[in-house]
């Protein structure tokens, strides 16, 4: 199996430090920011609506929780990737588990808390990627949820803590209709 950890050489003219990690953060803020938005204006009974219910139908109040709790586990991940740790054991199983007892958990969660949470560790995940290096986001290492094919710690920000609110704002409003 493959083992190796590798580093991608920096664009051409990208001789900025931080630049990169500054972008991927404020796109974690805004993307956090813009589900926030959306949901702070549904209703109650909004708020309960069963989300994908052809995949697992989570209701909406705990998918939005779930998108905040999630950013540290998303940030840990990508740091250690970017530290060129072996990230092969985190599979799409482990996932669904870690969703299912999530959403037995949170059943109830209100929309303030989850906001609250939503906006707490967005806010961290973004002060932490922050923190990232070039070196870091350009370090590659084999990662379970990409297949263990070896992504960078930049592709893990941006196919998950990136892209993950904004996934399921989509979804939500594909399922609300508006």
């Amino acid at each position: 199996m493959f083992r190796a950890v590798h580093r991608i050489q920096p664009a051409i003219g990208d001789s900025q430090v931080g630049t990169r990690a500054e972008a991927l953060a404020s796109r974690i803020e805004q993307g956090a920011a813009g589900l926030a938005s959306y949901v702070e204006k549904l209703s109650d009974s909004e708020w309960k609506t069963p989300i994908n219910p052809e995949r697992d139908g989570r209701p909406l109040n705990v998918v939005v929780h779930h998108v905040a709790s999630v950013y540290p586990v998303e940030v840990q991940l990508a740091q250690a990737v970017g530290s060129g740790k072996d990230m092969s054991e985190v599979t799409w199983d482990v996932v669904k588990n870690m969703n299912a007892e999530h959403a037995t958990t949170n059943a109830g969660i209100s929309k303030a808390d989850a906001l609250a949470l939503l906006r707490k560790n967005s806010g961290e995940a973004a002060t932490a990627v922050r923190a990232m290096t070039d070196q870091q986001l350009d370090t590659a290492a084999p990662f379970g949820l990409s297949f263990n094919a070896p992504v960078t710690a930049q592709f893990v920000l941006e196919d998950h803590a990136v892209r993950h609110s904004w996934h399921h704002l989509a979804r939500i409003k594909e399922t609300l209709g508006k």
